[in-house]
């Protein structure tokens, strides 16, 4: 056996864990992006009230979202372009298209922030209340300091740090992240058949069906994932030469969004759909997991729900300054002043649901909604992009095209599923 085969059998699991994720590149932005607290609460939310029957919303989410991460990571790698900078020269009425992206885009963001600060913010405080229950089960002063202290924390990694620092802070709470809610799924279980069988399409015809399958797809079809991508690759340095890396990148992106996801519905589902419990506030899930493991099982999820949280702060707070950026000059400018006064703005928009004591479940679920409609945009603006002369031998061929496509009509229907959910909210 080589010598590299015997020392590779030697190292630790959770160190080849962070190899592997430390592989991904700028892979780790798109979990970063997709799997928030956002993504818990709706997986949380749709297991519990509907079972293994959403499984296939997420599935053909993951699933387009790697078509969509190949072609704007294809592009980049090829062209050595980014997208806002591309939608801005090489579209008619590019401008308008360009700025139209970037508000969509930030603004959808920024929505979903807010309540996942709170989430996180929460998540913290039952967790030290497991360990001193003599707290006050809601106190709201602790939970927006805790909040206050999260964004501080967050922005002077950002005024201090460069990429690498970013991408490995970020490995760091993914890790925790998938293992949390991995371990958490397996502590109950349901049966394969339920499962599989939430793979076959169907709505199911209660309140609020309509208005989660729109939260599901804002989550995970997140916009941002796709349209920051080719900065990130850029910032890399990843060229031609990387079209390899980029398209395992990709791929491993969306097969671990698909892992970690699942792995929360699947928990959701086994631990409360068959009880009739939905969950409405952060402790719900986790403590449906005591009687089956204890304190310990209340910890991990906890645990899981703020690594969520903060492996997504990162990304949300740089994606405005960051587009910005890429519409001025198309680079990845992390330490200009523009860059730290928007993410210090973000820092401030991020305190509003704990500073209004909001539910941070359902704020957190309705402005998921926020960020499907951007997307047929961002679709259609890289098949145009994927196609072009400057693409070569790499122009997207007839499965690519095909999946784009296919995505592009998947964006649109969903769209028109979150105003069907918002109509029936409001009760108009």
């Amino acid at each position: 056996m080589p010598n590299q085969e015997k020392e590779l059998r030697h190292v630790p699991l959770i160190k080849h864990i962070w190899l592997m994720l430390l592989a991904l590149g700028p892979g780790i932005f798109c979990i970063g992006y997709t799997i928030g607290t956002g993504s818990v609460t709706a997986m949380s939310r749709a297991g519990s009230q509907f079972g293994m029957q959403l499984m296939w919303v997420l599935a053909c989410s993951c699933l387009f979202s790697w078509v969509l991460m190949e072609a704007y990571g294809r592009y980049a790698v090829v062209t050595g372009e980014t997208t806002i900078h591309s939608f801005k020269t090489k579209f008619i009425f590019g401008k308008f298209i360009a700025i139209l992206t970037i508000l969509g885009v930030a603004v959808g963001q920024w929505c979903c922030f807010s309540g996942l600060v709170g989430l996180s913010s929460h998540a913290i405080y039952e967790s030290v209340r497991l360990f001193i229950p003599s707290l006050a089960p809601d106190n709201y002063w602790a939970v927006l300091g805790i909040a206050v202290g999260i964004m501080v924390c967050m922005y002077a990694i950002l005024w201090i740090g460069t990429y690498s620092t970013f991408e490995k802070v970020l490995v760091f709470f993914v890790t925790i992240l998938g293992l949390s809610f991995i371990v958490s799924m397996f502590i109950v279980l349901p049966s394969p058949r339920e499962i599989m069988a939430g793979f076959v399409p169907s709505i199911p015809k209660v309140e609020g069906a309509k208005l989660m399958i729109a939260a599901f797809v804002g989550t995970t079809m997140a916009a941002p994932t796709f349209v920051i991508r080719p900065l990130l690759l850029k910032g890399k340095g990843w060229t031609k030469e990387n079209y390899k890396d980029q398209r395992r990148d990709s791929f491993m992106a969306a097969l671990l969004m698909f892992v970690i996801s699942a792995s929360v519905m699947i928990c959701a589902s086994g631990a409360l759909f068959h009880e009739g419990k939905v969950i409405q506030n952060v402790l719900d899930m986790a403590n449906s997991l005591q009687p089956f493991a204890g304190k310990f099982a209340v910890a991990l999820f906890l645990v899981g729900t703020l690594s969520a949280g903060l492996s997504s702060t990162l990304p949300i707070l740089m994606v405005a300054p960051l587009l910005i950026s890429d519409y001025q000059k198309g680079t990845m400018a992390t330490g200009s002043p523009l860059f730290r006064i928007l993410a210090g703005i973000a820092c401030v928009v991020g305190l509003t649901v704990p500073i209004v004591g909001a539910n941070p479940i359902l704020a957190q679920i309705v402005t998921q909604v926020s960020q499907v409609f951007i997307l047929p945009l961002v679709i259609a603006g890289i098949i145009f992009l994927v196609n072009s002369k400057e693409m070569g031998k790499y122009k997207a061929g007839i499965l690519l095209n095909l999946g784009l496509i296919t995505s592009f009509l998947f964006s649109c229907v969903m769209s028109y599923i979150a105003i069907l959910g918002l109509r029936d909210l409001i009760g108009f």
